[in-house]
């Protein structure tokens, strides 16, 4: 949340839920970013992933970003038998390939992290490296790929010694290539196997070339949605994917990894596309994504290990509890909430809704699906047999990646509409909302000056697509009777105390490792 009203789609769009119930309830402001969600400074963003897992683990855990670091920087990584396996698969003339994410915005991954593998690789002697390059342009400066394109070339050369063969292959906008989540669109999946794997794609010299020539065919492209390109030579791509090569996916983070993971590790009965070809390869990932379902089955870092979830509370304690959302976002409240779990609890007591996201670009519908889960939500709850509900609506965060102004307030008002909705049946039931977001994002659609005013560049404002570091509202919806038994306790709190505050609410004691409750009786 943010009081500054320069590109602030919330402040702007016109919210009558939000305004009376900030006006009329208690609430917090929580730290949704850094250490708060168990990453590494407190310069991070924040984001969906750590922000439901800190939410449902009611602790902070040491996240991707600072577990890959903490292991790189050991050397840990180096000296496990993943790594050996894959360089010395390649030490006969075979290609080590990286595929991943290519940027700094320690969301998803951390150029850094890849800088570090090419230096080991180079040191282990592995003669031929490509690396296929997804751009970023969400996560950081919408139009800066170039930087990490040319930062990238500059180590490539350094390491370009000594017989060795290092450069990129391959690439493409992250939103049209290889990055989908929750298998929404496995044809971006399709494209980027097509681009990484087979080579297949328009051909261009350099990375550089690709993304200046799509820039001038498209002024307005941002990063994200640059279309796919592999580099060539002579007509001819310079890094297929061959058998008897080793790939490292060096994302960290999971939802936009998996499904990939899958192409590569899903044998003959993978249906969800024509792989064409499908090369032996040893493949691994910087983190197991699914510690359930064991996707991938090959990996450099340990994940951490959850536990005592507040779904698994609320289920051990014979409570019935239900998860909703679209497609984008059912895994958060999901996957993430449970602390990396796919499978639930107790079958009996939980229920899990899904409603199919439509496969257009977030800003030409901004609603998304928000009148439809607010009507399938209050159907439910008139049922009365749940204690406890999680629900998402990813307009704000989905459409504010897009940098559409106009369509994120849309998407805004749409989401007030559907709480407006929501919080008529929760009135209606005797229960109560706490209210609250995963991250900063919408509140900051532009690039602000150090004074809070918005950054222009040839006279135009400079978008931002990224998470944000501002603290997130937390606002407690009650006309129970309940209401006057608790009081809001003074401290600085973060996403990780919501757990034992919904404990307090249900009646249930807390784990003793989690943190404190925000809230205590009067």
């Amino acid at each position: 949340m943010s009081d500054n009203p320069n590109g602030n789609a919330i402040m702007t769009a016109n919210t009558p839920t939000l305004d009376y119930i900030s006006s009329n309830f208690p609430m917090q402001k929580l730290k949704a970013s850094g250490t708060a969600v168990g990453l590494p400074t407190d310069d991070d963003i924040g984001n969906s992933e750590v922000g439901h897992n800190a939410m449902g683990a009611g602790r902070i855990y040491a996240q991707g970003a600072r577990l890959v670091n903490e292991a790189l920087d050991s050397g840990a990584v180096y000296q496990g038998a993943m790594w050996r396996e894959l360089v010395d698969n390649v030490k006969d003339n075979n290609t080590l390939h990286f595929i991943g994410l290519l940027s700094d915005g320690n969301v998803h991954s951390h150029i850094k992290h890849l800088f570090s593998m090419l230096d080991e690789a180079a040191n282990n002697d592995v003669q031929k490296v490509r690396v296929h390059i997804l751009l970023d342009g969400r996560d950081v400066d919408p139009t800066s790929a170039l930087e990490y394109v040319d930062s990238l070339e500059e180590k490539l050369a350094q390491l370009n010694v000594d017989g060795h063969d290092y450069s990129i292959a391959s690439g493409g906008g992250r939103m049209q290539i290889t990055m989908d989540r929750y298998e929404a669109n496995w044809p971006m999946v399709e494209k980027g196997w097509r681009t990484h794997v087979l080579g297949k794609a328009r051909q261009f010299t350099s990375a550089r070339q690709a993304i200046e020539v799509y820039r001038t065919e498209d002024p307005d492209i941002i990063d994200q949605n640059i279309p796919p390109f592999v580099i060539a030579q002579d007509d001819q791509p310079i890094g297929t994917i061959e058998d008897g090569d080793s790939v490292i996916l060096f994302n960290f983070r999971g939802d936009r990894s998996q499904e990939l993971a899958l192409a590569f590790e899903g044998g003959e009965n993978f249906d969800k596309f024509n792989r064409d070809r499908v090369p032996n390869v040893h493949f691994a990932a910087l983190l197991e994504y699914d510690s359930e379902r064991h996707i991938p089955k090959n990996f450099l870092v340990l994940p951490p290990e959850f536990e005592h979830t507040l779904g698994e509370v609320i289920s051990a304690n014979g409570l019935r509890q239900l998860a909703i959302s679209e497609t984008q976002k059912i895994g958060h409240v999901t996957y993430f909430f449970n602390g990396n779990r796919a499978a639930k609890f107790n079958e009996d007591l939980e229920e899990y809704v899904e409603t199919p996201s439509d496969r257009v670009p977030f800003d030409t519908a901004p609603a998304m699906q928000s009148a439809v889960i607010a009507d399938k939500l209050n159907d439910l709850l008139k049922l009365g047999e749940y204690h406890f509900v999680r629900i998402n609506f990813p307009n704000p965060d989905m459409v504010g990646h897009t940098g559409n102004y106009k369509a994120t307030i849309k998407a805004i008002e749409a989401v007030d509409v559907a709480l407006g909705e929501i919080l008529k049946v929760v009135d209606e039931m005797n229960g109560m909302a706490i209210i609250t977001g995963d991250h900063g994002n919408a509140e900051e659609m532009y690039e602000l000056n150090g004074d809070g005013s918005i950054k222009e560049k040839d006279g135009r404002p400079v978008t931002k697509t990224a998470h944000t570091t501002n603290r997130v509202p937390c606002i407690f919806y009650d006309n129970t009777e309940n209401r006057d038994k608790y009081v809001l306790k003074e401290g600085d709190f973060g996403l990780a105390n919501i757990a034992a505050t919904v404990a307090l609410l249900e009646g249930i004691d807390k784990p003793e490792q989690w943190c404190e409750a925000m809230i205590e009786p009067k």
